[in-house]
């Protein structure tokens, strides 16, 4: 049998979850003989889809999270060193002819 599982969770698996509860309370020997595997079998079912689509969502929240902290980080770029950062360029060309002529 499962343990305790998080019903908010698993929110679209609770009726499947009471279900197998239910079945077991009913008779010792219906949970001894595996009468209750059906029950169970789609409550597999049930979670490891329920456990990959919230992966897949987090997954997905985690890649727009990331485009947005790079824009933001390009904003600031473009900010202090201006457009295509041309400011940047000029400075490390400096840089590289100062380091050249020593």
């Amino acid at each position: 049998m499962h343990p305790q599982l998080d019903k908010v969770r698993f929110d679209p698996c609770i009726a499947l979850m009471d279900a197998l509860e239910e079945c077991h309370r009913q008779e010792f020997m219906k949970k001894a003989l595996g009468m209750c595997n059906f029950e169970k079998d789609e409550l597999d079912k049930c979670l490891h889809h329920t456990r990959v689509n919230n992966a897949n969502d987090r997954i997905r929240q985690s890649k727009l999270r990331q485009k947005e902290v790079e824009q933001r980080r390009k904003a600031r770029e473009e900010e202090l060193y201006g457009k295509n950062n041309y400011l940047k360029k000029v400075i490390e060309k400096q840089m590289e002819q100062e380091g050249s002529n020593k």
